[in-house]
């Protein structure tokens, strides 16, 4: 489907030819929760919408193509992507993951499948000698982000997929922050690619999603399945709009990362910030891996407010481009205190963010405009 073409054409062809029964350019939305059979058990391919449905079917093959991956999976949310890959464990049996995680994917490893006999592990992961400590005869999956949320480390895929895979361990790659345009965990040994497709994919800010992606037939079926058994599937009108934004991934994406590269240096010059954290600066620690790893450094940026939360809380709280709000990868820039919001579920963990931290979604509007809104926000803190 894909052979020879870029990527940003596959963003706009791949999975979406001109409708066969009308002409539409523009996938339809298949309205429907199910479809007349020609006989008992006797269909054109779709029977229920939970378990198929032309739209979504539309979007997972577009899904597939960007990840340069065999199967895409959609979910109804980047969470229902996770906890569907942690169906592929059982009881008694351990993932690994990093120390500066999602706090969502935090709760759900802790609060929730503990319950159900899993055990999770979080170490930092930047160290492959501490991955490798922490890995038990009963590992079975290792869990990367990179970049991570909130503090934006890169994490080596392909180093830590050999280390993985010599123990018998899957190894899942949450792509959110870098979207696909910004790296192919595939390419570099992952099994598994998952991502809020709310964020950049759908880039609007108006669509909950997530999705799957897997080369494996074992996994496809596994993951197929469960979708379907679960249930946690998105809906029809959901997948067109992620559709819709995938058309304009490449495009957007360019212009976060130039706005968060100009972002990130200005807030680097500043006297009231303590660090900041960009894995395209050169300063970032793993910034030359990210330069070989990425292809695009993404438009998230975060930093440490000197005067730690309440200075942290005042500059969130007096942006004026910049919304307070939690999510991130619209076209309209966001800034988030993690500590009191995205990653609130930490706290009294060994995992707590802190409290000075401030993470940004640098979205698509004049550079000039947001840094000039940074700086009366931090003039004000």
């Amino acid at each position: 489907m894909n052979a020879g073409r870029r990527f940003e054409t596959r963003a706009v062809h791949d999975g979406q030819p001109p409708d066969p029964a009308t002409g539409a350019v523009i996938v339809p939305i298949y309205q429907t929760s199910t479809y007349a059979q020609e006989a008992p058990g006797r269909h054109r391919g779709y029977e229920y919408s939970r378990t198929g449905n032309p739209t979504r079917a539309a979007l997972e093959s577009s899904l597939a193509s960007l990840e340069e991956g065999a199967h895409g999976l959609a979910f109804a949310s980047g969470m229902a992507a996770i906890t569907a890959v942690t169906y592929l464990l059982n009881p008694g049996e351990h993932v690994v993951a990093p120390d500066d995680v999602y706090g969502g994917t935090y709760r759900l490893l802790v609060r929730v499948l503990e319950r159900y006999g899993l055990q999770a592990s979080f170490v930092d992961m930047t160290d492959a000698a501490k991955v490798e400590a922490a890995i038990r005869s009963q590992t079975r999956l290792v869990l990367i982000e990179t970049p991570t949320n909130p503090c934006l480390k890169i994490l080596d895929i392909e180093a830590l997929a050999a280390l993985a895979h010599a123990r018998g361990a899957l190894v899942v790659v949450d792509n959110t922050f870098a979207s696909p345009y910004g790296q192919q965990p595939l390419r570099w040994g992952a099994d598994v690619v998952v991502h809020s497709t709310t964020k950049y994919l759908g880039g609007h800010s108006d669509v909950i999603g997530g999705a799957v992606i897997v080369n494996r037939e074992d996994l496809h079926a596994s993951l197929r399945f469960h979708q379907n058994a679960v249930g946690g599937v998105p809906g029809p009108f959901d997948c067109w709009l992620v559709l819709r934004g995938i058309k304009t991934l490449s495009l957007r994406m360019r212009e976060h990362a130039a706005n968060a590269a100009a972002v990130a240096a200005y807030l680097a010059g500043h006297p009231k910030i303590a660090q900041v954290f960009y894995p395209g600066l050169p300063g970032h620690p793993q910034h030359a891996l990210a330069a070989r790893q990425m292809t695009c450094f993404s438009g998230m940026v975060s930093c440490i407010v000197r005067g730690g939360g309440p200075a942290a809380a005042a500059v969130a709280s007096s942006t004026l481009l910049f919304t307070l709000a939690e999510s991130l990868g619209g076209v309209e820039s966001l800034i988030d205190h993690p500590a009191s919001m995205t990653h609130a579920s930490l706290a009294g963990s060994p995992l707590q963010v802190d409290a000075g931290l401030v993470r940004l979604s640098v979205g698509i509007e004049h550079v000039d405009d947001l840094i000039a809104d940074l700086d009366q926000a931090l003039a004000r803190a």
